[in-house]
């Protein structure tokens, strides 16, 4: 009957699923936990201290006054504008910085320190969203299949001699580890070097951009102490496209390698490969290819 199959796929399929799926929030949730709330706990203990000293300095001062100037402080930094410098900041909304902030929207990733504050530019931000997400989903989805068009003798594999099929392999792994290293790993050197950030900071910077996870804690461009070159933010900006089509690349291909490394060394063992309904032969069976999605 559909009810008893219906009921049958819930148990078998979708509940295992979605415990596992509560399961691992539950446990991100206590790990997050164990690990940040003691860390806040002191950072905020450590703010009330430095306040109380200021009034203590500056007795001219009372609590009221100075809560209200930490809600200028706070409100200026809601609207994009960083407190610390003077009037003479670089513009958030200059060229390049709009550039890669239309960046952050048409990815999603959205790292939730700058935003548009006139009406004009919030409905701007939703019709732009509303085409250029689609239009950036369709753009990393033909140029991650035009990056993989480039290695269609993978399609032909099994047809080639041993020799061959293990080159192929080690060309592919070449290929994208240099890639990874070109994308993960030299950028956060150079947002280390200019932001003043260790590797970890900077490596940690370009994995929650790249996954559009965007928390928002580190931005580049964004220290007024420091002097930026003009299209250093259009040039992240660049990186994010790329990184994201990196990523629409290997996501196919990493399962596809995987596959292509545990055939040959089957067949190094003498193994082979059953094919269903033949006898076993040494040729392999043709795989089946992986769409790539964005």
């Amino acid at each position: 009957m559909p009810h008893a199959g219906l009921c049958s796929c819930w148990s078998g399929q979708v509940l295992p699923l979605l415990l596992a799926y509560v399961c691992y929030l539950l446990l991100g949730a206590t790990v997050f936990q164990l690990l940040e709330k003691q860390a806040e706990s002191e950072s905020r203990d450590q703010f009330q201290f430095e306040k109380l000293r200021f009034l203590e300095n500056y007795t001219c001062l009372d609590q009221w006054a100075l809560e209200q100037f930490v809600q200028v402080i706070l409100e200026a930094w809601m609207k994009g504008v960083n407190p610390k410098g003077n009037s003479t900041n670089p513009s958030n909304w200059n060229f390049g910085s709009s550039f890669f902030f239309a960046g952050t929207v048409v990815t999603t990733i959205g790292y939730g320190n700058r935003a548009p504050r006139t009406e004009a530019g919030q409905v701007f931000c939703v019709f732009y969203a509303l085409v250029g997400i689609p239009l950036n989903v369709v753009f990393l989805n033909r140029l991650g299949t035009w990056l993989r068009g480039h290695l269609t003798t993978l399609e032909r594999w099994e047809d080639q001699p041993r020799r061959s099929q293990l080159l192929q392999i080690l060309g592919l792994s070449l290929f994208l580890t240099l890639g990874t290293l070109v994308i993960l790993v030299f950028p956060p050197m150079v947002f280390s070097h200019v932001e003043g950030w260790s590797f970890s900071e900077g490596f940690y910077f370009a994995f929650i951009t790249l996954s559009t996870i965007g928390f928002g804690d580190y931005v580049i461009g964004t220290d007024p102490s420091k002097h930026y070159i003009l299209v250093y933010r259009s040039l992240a900006a660049i990186w994010i496209l790329l990184g994201l089509a990196w990523l629409a690349l290997i996501l196919p291909l990493g399962p596809l390698l995987l596959q292509r490394c545990s055939q040959l060394w089957l067949l190094s063992r003498g193994l082979g490969l059953k094919v269903r309904g033949a006898p076993e032969t040494n040729r392999l069976p043709r795989p089946q290819k992986i769409p790539i999605s964005a």
